[in-house]
């Protein structure tokens, strides 16, 4: 299993089942999108139904930084509408400007954010709301068992609190008909672009380099994360 291999730059451990798909693509403005963005899709079941969803004329952009999965995207969702880019997301706002916008108008992210050292976890978020239209929406999931690597330890993660720091509206729902159960996260109402509640102990004049060299390098440290868990203390996750 690809998981078990290389859990630092696979967030699930099996495919999405349509209930949780349908969680994460269902509350996006995809009627009218432009542009869209897409954070790890591995085997492509939500890319699949976001290209059902988005108009003709639409871009989906997937960030996929496996090279075994982007190599399948391309094999075998053939849409001229998506581009697959074999890339982590620090390239956002590059990719995004390159295509002509200013800003996108929904991310779906399947990254395993518990498993992110801080401040990249912070700098990805922040790039998401400074990039996302004021209308836009973000979802992310996260496995029932919210694991969060903290001083060699493995602790339970709550991601609300901390999605609210980004967001005005944060909406949380159980998924329990996937393997396994996950949380879905409903987040609208950047803070990012008016309010820079959203900043990450970035300093505005060098934001925009300083991105990519806070989540450079995240699959490669982090890729040993689940090899090394055997030997963290393990702590009740509930």
């Amino acid at each position: 299993m690809e998981a078990l291999t290389d859990f630092g730059t696979v967030g699930s451990v099996a495919p999405s089942s349509r209930y949780l798909t349908e969680a994460m693509v269902r509350p996006l403005p995809l009627k009218r999108a432009r542009i869209v963005v897409e954070v790890g899709p591995g085997t492509g079941v939500m890319t699949r139904a976001l290209l059902e969803m988005i108009p003709f004329e639409a871009t989906l952009l997937a960030f996929e930084i496996n090279p075994r999965f982007s190599r399948y995207l391309k094999s075998n969702v053939p849409d001229s509408r998506l581009e697959i880019i074999n890339a982590s997301a620090e390239t956002f706002r590059s990719e995004v400007h390159r295509h002509g916008h200013e800003s996108v108008d929904a991310v779906v992210s399947s990254l395993a954010l518990g498993l992110m050292p801080t401040h990249q976890r912070e700098a990805f978020l922040s790039e998401v709301a400074n990039l996302l239209d004021e209308n836009g929406v973000f979802t992310q999931y996260q496995y029932i068992h919210s694991m969060q690597v903290n001083d060699g330890q493995l602790r339970r993660f709550d991601l609300v609190p901390l999605l609210r720091r980004y967001f005005r509206s944060v909406q949380r729902t159980m998924i329990w008909r996937n393997l396994p159960p996950a949380f879905v996260f409903v987040c609208k109402g950047p803070l990012g672009a008016e309010s820079g509640e959203a900043q990450s102990p970035i300093t505005a004049g060098s934001r925009s380099n300083s991105i990519g060299n806070k989540l450079d390098g995240f699959s490669g440290r982090s890729s040993l994360a689940f090899r090394l868990l055997g030997r963290f203390r393990w702590r009740p996750l509930f």
